[in-house]
């Protein structure tokens, strides 16, 4: 299962004061709270999948790709600018040199490229099966 994700912010990672906090309104704590719950609902899903995967010892069939630290204008879904597709071409090739995980240092494009290769070869074995 390769699992694509759409990119988070690193919103959660500000912290604010209470005299900030203080002059909220209702929309900024809606806008708040539903960023914490995607997000709480992102992790969850993908915590899951992976114990699920490991518990089948499975790991290996199971990768989950997102950047976790969009900022700017990577971050506003309605925005296709040229300036923004290259900012965000750019952020998907700086994604590739990073680590899958703490636990796991194999970069995502040594991850992507295992992945394809496994896919591949189980393609070529259904097609060697089929042919028989």
């Amino acid at each position: 299962l390769l699992s694509l994700g759409t990119g988070t912010t690193s919103e959660f990672d500000k912290t604010h004061t209470a005299e900030e906090t203080a002059k909220w309104g209702a929309l900024q704590w809606m806008l708040v709270i539903q960023q914490m719950t995607e997000a709480a609902s992102s992790y969850m899903t993908d915590y899951y999948l992976s114990t699920v995967f490991q518990d089948l010892h499975s790991q290996n069939n199971y990768l989950r790709v997102q950047e976790n630290a969009l900022t700017g204008t990577t971050t506003k879904a309605d925005d296709a600018s040229e300036a923004n597709m290259e900012l965000l071409a750019q952020v998907g090739e700086n994604l590739l040199k990073k680590p899958v995980s703490k636990d796991n240092p194999e970069t995502y494009e040594e991850a992507l490229k295992r992945f394809a290769k496994s896919l591949s070869d189980r393609k070529k074995l259904r097609a060697n099966k089929a042919s028989y």
